[in-house]
């Protein structure tokens, strides 16, 4: 039994044919500019990587573009397709850091209206559309992190002064920053990535506040969550579930960082949520059509749907805002947007009966049993 087929053995089933498409990084800042990329990689050795290449805070254009997309197809109950965005609710406060010489968290509003004045023809209008997105059921946040980096590596690299944290202060981006050998294994990205169990108490103190801060900026408490690259303490599903989450959206595969330089194995099934413990969403197929990992990214996903569909699983997309960014480059906007377009409609052509749901409609089914094991 191939890879593909084991990861539908265990957990939930259902016989609907449910479609949930997770795309991950909403909300978070990664370049200001093209202009200021280019500085950055003037700057910083060894400076690329796609996400560091192409990513950018999604502008107006980004998200009318993404709405017509969605819009293009309707499900069998005559409801497009939706995202469900794994967002951030802060970003880190640029002034602060170049200023004051310290970490903060900046409201995702705040970061919006900011670019908004510095950069109006990409930005201006672009949080109030988000809205729109959401009461039209094209979008649905749900807890990505506060921010999308390293707190702690964050700080340490400002004490020591690392030039390409420097550089980046200076863009007010957050890009291609190197790791450093007190922290091993712990990427800038990686929000809860972890080298010492004695951090603990600052990821918890930060979900806390992230999550109270994503129920100020979007108007509602999230009920899922995934962490950023993976990466959150086995001891930290218990605290999520204690703060409200649900149910914690995981690879099928991957290692979980324990400190001290030891990681835990983790194999992942679609499972509910109990009184005690937090349920698994566990996302089943991978769409990166920007990537350049797939000679045919479409095929791909639909040949891993219709295996989800076989063994009555629902069809889990892992995907990242990065596919479907144009302030870096509008042709990589394009590639993704055509990508999604063509998986789409090649969905509701096959399989005229589908549901597009979100994460946390999902996370409704198991509850209520519709979902069976």
């Amino acid at each position: 039994m191939g890879r593909a087929n084991f990861k539908h053995l265990l957990g939930r089933r259902t016989e609907a044919k449910l479609v949930v498409i997770n795309v991950d990084d909403y909300g978070t800042i990664r370049l200001a500019s093209r202009q200021l990329r280019d500085t950055l990689q003037k700057r910083i050795r060894g400076f690329g990587g796609q996400m560091d290449t192409f990513d950018a805070l999604e502008t107006r254009a980004d998200l009318e573009a993404l709405f017509d997309v969605l819009r293009s197809v309707r499900d069998a109950e005559g409801n497009p397709a939706v995202f469900t965005a794994y967002a951030l609710s802060a970003n880190p406060d640029f002034k602060a850091l170049r200023t004051e010489g310290r970490y903060a968290p900046e409201a995702l509003p705040d970061t919006f209206d900011r670019l908004s004045a510095e950069q109006p023809a990409a930005y201006e209008g672009a949080w109030s559309l988000w809205r729109e997105g959401m009461a039209e059921g094209l979008i649905h946040p749900q807890f990505h992190g506060r921010e999308h980096v390293s707190v702690p590596l964050i700080q340490a690299k400002l004490a020591r002064g690392d030039d390409d944290l420097l550089a980046n202060i200076e863009v007010e981006s957050m890009a291609g920053l190197k790791p450093i050998p007190e922290m091993p294994g712990v990427g800038f990205t990686h929000s809860f990535g972890l080298h010492d169990k004695s951090l603990l108490p600052q990821h918890r103190e930060i979900l806390a506040d992230g999550l109270a801060r994503f129920e100020a900026v979007y108007g509602f408490a999230s009920h899922t969550l995934t962490p950023p690259a993976q990466q959150l303490h086995p001891s930290l599903d218990v605290y999520v579930h204690e703060l409200g989450v649900e149910a914690i959206d995981k690879s099928f595969f991957y290692r979980r960082p324990l400190g001290n330089g030891r990681r835990q194995p983790s194999i992942n099934f679609l499972r509910p949520p109990t009184r005690k413990r937090a349920g698994t969403i566990v996302r089943t197929l991978s769409f990166e059509p920007t990537s350049g990992t797939k000679s045919d990214p479409v095929g791909h996903a639909l040949a891993q749907i219709d295996t989800a569909f076989r063994w009555r699983k629902p069809a889990i997309i892992s995907s990242h805002r990065v596919n479907y960014a144009g302030h870096i480059d509008p042709k990589n906007r394009e590639q993704g947007l055509v990508a999604l377009a063509e998986l789409l409609q090649g969905i509701v052509k096959r399989w005229p009966d589908v549901r597009f749901i979100t994460a946390e409609a999902l996370l409704d089914e198991m509850r209520e049993g519709k979902a069976r094991a």
